[in-house]
Formats: C-alpha cells, sequence, structure tokens
C-alpha cells in the first residue's frame, strides 16, 4: 500500500469518526463518547497527513511543522484548563477567527504558488485553472469574513466593547454592497487574475465581517456563534478543496451545514428569520427610552424562598447566563437533590438562546451532575408551568420576558419565550434591576406574583439551603 492510499484510508476513518462525534454531541447522555470519537478523528488525521508530508517536505520543514504543532497544541490545552464555563462563547469564537485567517493564508498561497508562477510553470490543467481561480478568491472571502467576523463576536462576548449594534446609516445596503462588490471580482480575477483583485477582496471581506457582526445586536449572540461556526467550516472545506485534501472538505462540509442548521434552530427558537438577524438591531432602542409606569418590584429574602420551596408541590428553575457568571450550578444542583429528597417535584426550564452559546445551560448543569431526564427544553415545560408551585429564575432575562408576548412593539416581541409568568410564584435571582443583555426591560420582575431576591446567584442558593 502506497504513503498516499494509506493516508485516504485514515482520512476515511477519520471522517467517519467526525460523524460518529457529532452523532454522539447531539445527546447529553453520549456527549463524552462523542468528544471521544472527535479526539480520536483529529489524531488520526494529523497522523496521516504528516506521514504523507513526510514524504516531500525536507527534514528542516518537518522539523518546523512538528514545532507549531507542539506549539498550538501547548497553547490550546492551556487555554482549554484555564478557561471558566463563562469564557467558552467568547473562547469559540476566538477559535474561528484562527479558521478563518488559515483559509485566507491558504487562498493566497493557492494564488502565489500557481498563478504568480507565470504560463507553463504550474501543475493544473489550462481548463482547470478558472476552477481553481475561483475556489482561490471564495476561501479567502469566507475565510476573511469569518476571521474579522470571529473577532467582533470575541470582543462583544468578553465586554470588550458594547453589545449594541452599530448602526451606521445603510447598514444594509454597506452589506448588500460589499456582495455585489464580491461578486465583480470574482468574475474579473477568473477570467484576469492579479495580486491587486486579491487584496481588494480581502479588504472588502474583513471589512464586511467587521461590519457584519458589529451591527448585529448582543441579544442575537448566540445565533452569530453558530453562524461565525459554520463559516468556519465553509471556510475550512475551501481550504480543502485548495489543498486537495478530501478529509479537509468532508470535515469543513460536516462543520458548516451542521453550524448553518443550529443557526436555523435558534433562529426558529427566537422567531427571527436568518435574514433579519444578519440585517442586525435586535435589542436597540431605536426610539425613546422605555418609560413605561410597571409599578413597584417586590422583594424577598433567602428564608422566604426556603419557605416557599419547602411548601411547594413541584419547582421548575430557568437558569441563564447570570447563573454561569455566578458560578452557581453546583449550589443550584445541591439543592435540586435537598428539594427532591424532601419530595418536592424539581425539573429545569431550557430556553433553546439561555446564555450566549447553545446549549451553555446543559452544559453547566451536566457539568454539576444534574440528572438529565429532570432537564427539559421550553416546549417540554411550557405548558406545564401554569400548574407549577414555585418557579426559580436563575440570572436569566429576555428569555421569561412576557413583553415578547404581550407587547407588539416590543423589540423582542414574537420571540418564543419561558412563560414562567404562569407560575403560582416567581421568584427571580438578579444583582439589580438593570435590562438582561438584550437590552429590554422585563414586566416580569413587577408582576403580582413574581418576588426578586438580589444579589449574587451562587450566594443566595447557598442561603436558601441553609435555611431549609
Amino acid at each position: 500500500m502506497t504513503a498516499s492510499t494509506a493516508a485516504q484510508a485514515a482520512y476515511v476513518v477519520a471522517a467517519l469518526l467526525f460523524i460518529l462525534s457529532l452523532a454522539g454531541l447531539s445527546r447529553h447522555e453520549t456527549s463524552r463518547s462523542g468528544v471521544v470519537y472527535g479526539i480520536a478523528g483529529m489524531a488520526i488525521a494529523l497522523a496521516a497527513t504528516i506521514g504523507l508530508a513526510s514524504r516531500s517536505i525536507a527534514a528542516t520543514g518537518m522539523g518546523l511543522l512538528v514545532a507549531a504543532m507542539v506549539v498550538g497544541a501547548g497553547i490550546g490545552l492551556w487555554r482549554a484548563r484555564r478557561v471558566e464555563m463563562t469564557g467558552m462563547p467568547e473562547l469559540i469564537a476566538i477559535l474561528h477567527s484562527f479558521v478563518g485567517l488559515a483559509a485566507v493564508l491558504v487562498g493566497w498561497n493557492g494564488y502565489l504558488d500557481v498563478e504568480a508562477k507565470g504560463a507553463g510553470q504550474h501543475e493544473i490543467a489550462s481548463d482547470l485553472l478558472r476552477i481553481h481561480h475561483a475556489e482561490v478568491f471564495v476561501g479567502v472571502f469566507i475565510g476573511a469574513v469569518t476571521f474579522t467576523g470571529s473577532i467582533i463576536a470575541f470582543l462583544k462576548l468578553s465586554a470588550r466593547i458594547r453589545s449594541s449594534p452599530l448602526m451606521l446609516p445603510g447598514r444594509n445596503l454597506l452589506n448588500l454592497g460589499a456582495l455585489a462588490a464580491f461578486a465583480g471580482l470574482t468574475v474579473a480575477f477568473v477570467v484576469s487574475p492579479n495580486v491587486g483583485l486579491l487584496v481588494a477582496v480581502t479588504a472588502v471581506a474583513l471589512a464586511l465581517g467587521l461590519h457584519l457582526v458589529a451591527s448585529i445586536g448582543g441579544g442575537d449572540m448566540p445565533v452569530v456563534v453558530s453562524m461565525l461556526n459554520s463559516y468556519s467550516g465553509w471556510a475550512a472545506a475551501a481550504s480543502g478543496f485548495l489543498l486537495d485534501n478530501n478529509l479537509l472538505i468532508v470535515t469543513g462540509a460536516l462543520v458548516g451545514s451542521s453550524g448553518a442548521y443550529l443557526s436555523y434552530i435558534m433562529c426558529t427558537a427566537m422567531n427571527r428569520s436568518f435574514l433579519s438577524v444578519i440585517a442586525g438591531g435586535f435589542g436597540v432602542e431605536t426610539g425613546p427610552a422605555d418609560t413605561t409606569d410597571y409599578g413597584e418590584h417586590r422583594e424577598i429574602d433567602a428564608s422566604g424562598t426556603a419557605k416557599l420551596l419547602k411548601d411547594a408541590r413541584s419547582v421548575v428553575i430557568t437558569p441563564g447566563y447570570g447563573m454561569a457568571v455566578a458560578q452557581a450550578q453546583y449550589p443550584v444542583a445541591d439543592l435540586t437533590r435537598r428539594l427532591r429528597d424532601m419530595g418536592v417535584e424539581v425539573r429545569f426550564g431550557i430556553h433553546p438562546v439561555a446564555g450566549r452559546l447553545p446549549g451553555h445551560m446543559n452544559v453547566l448543569l451536566a457539568e454539576a451532575k444534574v440528572p438529565y431526564d429532570i432537564v427539559l427544553e421550553m416546549d417540554e415545560i411550557n405548558d406545564d408551568l401554569a400548574a407549577t408551585t414555585v418557579v426559580l429564575v436563575i440570572g436569566a432575562n429576555d428569555t421569561v420576558n412576557p413583553a415578547a408576548v404581550d407587547d407588539p412593539g416590543s423589540p423582542i416581541a414574537g420571540m418564543p419565550v419561558l412563560r414562567v409568568w404562569e407560575a403560582e410564584n416567581v421568584v427571580v435571582f438578579k444583582r439589580s434591576m438593570n435590562p438582561g443583555y438584550a437590552g429590554v426591560q422585563n414586566p416580569l420582575f413587577f408582576r403580582d406574583n413574581s418576588q426578586m431576591l438580589f444579589g449574587d446567584a451562587k450566594e443566595r442558593v447557598e442561603d436558601i439551603l441553609r435555611a431549609l
């Protein structure tokens, strides 16, 4: 068996492992095995690629390649061990930017290695050169959009810049103009490739990625993360065509299609179209500030909350990003076990876009050993909330906002939410009365059956445990 045949066989095995990884990650119970499959597939892919490259690269080049892998692996392990679960959204966003940058570099290398050599010095048949030109241009464009878009997403998610959308005049026309420029430049490059056109499309794509994500509001950031995940997959697939690497094509297609489908699911959960997300503006005050008088809120302390829970028949906990920030998942898990031991039915209601990353709350609760069977999605729990004695809203805001149902003029009107206000009692854990990440006031806080428990969520849950 030749080295090339062995490498292709290894790529097939790696591709199958990646598919098994995605299948495993689709369920809590099999997520650990899904991660293992993914790691095994990547290890096989790297080993096969290095083995294939060693036959055509000098010893010095192999040394540099191995050194780069060691440095990259070291940085990856260091960041993975240090990052808190609250920092996962921005970490994933910045990792997407690396994929985009790699695609840009591969595209430029494809141009310099083929077109820049001049006629008669390349190995690509003349009738395939135009296809190669298109591959270079598309790969660079997708990669550059992913690169700057992911950096802006990272800055927003990590609160290094404001989460509110950048509202430039005619922002949608700017995006459409950039796409039109890309189409025109692509035609010109395919007909007559030159470095000036490649520089131009790189600049246009970098600017488009920056403006595209900057003009999307904080309330849509979970969708943006999955959208950038999809972009990074298509960028990797484009690189696979340029490098003639079948595994990279398959892997990129898997990531791109799964990211696109996840974006669709999340848009559906928010009752928004994908185009409306791209248009931006969600959660921004497009008119005067909300001056509605919702009345006075009521407060409750930990002992009062403990009494409500002790006398309850059923309890539903709806977590949000505030639970992640406070690292309250462990005392919440302890509270769940205590209440279940007392004979109280306890379940969790998870909104599809709770937190700033798809599945963020599910991972936190799994990390704290909360049983999978009591962690329910919004559609599974919503109809039961009216018969629930107590709902604990821990760090959630926009996903439990009744304005989405009651106020047609609200920026989140029509967005499916957890109807927690239908329960007998609602206790909201918050640090203050400030609106949530989307910047929209929540009338739930002022309802007659709602009470506010202020302070750090972890400390308040621990206070409730002591009171019980």
